[in-house]
């Protein structure tokens, strides 16, 4: 069965990944507002604490928008690199790209030898490269585990002539994370490409806070938009399908 990575915010939810079984946590901040950022070292360790099997890969993302950082937010990023690793983390996610859409194949590197033994994946800016396969061939040079795509589409459903050829051309030499709800009966129906891929989604959902005093006046983000009566949590029957699922269950 192939693995199954999900991506969260918080701890509560990861136990509920991990009770679904769930092989992996991408932990981030910010899934809905930026995609994901970089999340404290705090959260990172306290979820440590509390998950008793799954392993816990954090974003290393300094802000929302491009990929293409500057010397302080990549000097930023290295830190927070060595902060995880110091903590025991086994692994990080993070991508650096350059202006015309190519694998910033120095950062990698440089990232790669910062997570010293970790794994590294690299997130979707691999989505935003200019060429799949060069991009492809840059991450395996730079000595990247994995890396997380859709096939270059906003839902990887759209893509799976595009994954399959990824997933042949990695063969042996990176892993494929496939981003969306797809399953094996999907990327792999004759089962020939057994080994060369992994699953990764989310199943959270917004509830409403528990507050009872609200303030209509103000909030915090920058629109009306931005609730501060509303919070993050595991949709946990979603997760329970989309695992069964993804592990062909």
């Amino acid at each position: 069965m192939p693995l199954v990575e999900i991506c969260v915010e918080n701890v509560d939810e990861a136990l509920a990944a991990e009770a679904a079984g769930a092989d992996r946590i991408e932990l981030c901040a910010a899934l809905g507002t930026e995609g994901g950022i970089t999340p404290s070292v705090g959260l990172v360790q306290v979820a440590q604490t509390y998950l008793e099997q799954v392993l816990i890969y954090p974003m290393v993302r300094p802000r929302g928008g491009d990929f293409v950082y500057t010397a302080s937010e990549f000097e930023s990023m290295l830190g927070d690199i060595s902060a995880f690793r110091a903590a025991g983390i086994p692994g990080v996610v993070a991508g650096c790209l350059m202006p015309d859409g190519t694998i910033d194949l120095d950062r990698m590197r440089a990232i790669v030898a910062a997570a010293g033994g970790m794994d590294v994946t690299c997130h979707r800016a691999f989505d935003m490269t200019r060429d799949p396969f060069e991009a492809l061939e840059a991450l395996i040079a730079a000595g990247v585990s994995r890396v997380l795509t859709t096939g270059q589409q906003a839902r990887a459903a759209l893509a799976l002539p595009l994954l399959q050829n990824l997933i042949r051309a990695a063969r042996g030499r990176i892993i494929i994370l496939v981003c969306g709800d797809l399953t094996p009966a999907d990327i792999d129906p004759d089962g020939t490409l057994a080994g060369g891929y992994e699953f990764h989604f989310g199943a959270g959902k917004q509830v409403d806070s528990p507050m009872i005093y609200r303030n209509p006046a103000v909030f915090m983000g920058k629109d009306a938009e931005s609730s501060e009566f509303t919070r993050r949590v595991a949709d946990e029957q979603a997760l329970q399908h989309k695992i069964a699922a993804a592990k062909g269950l």
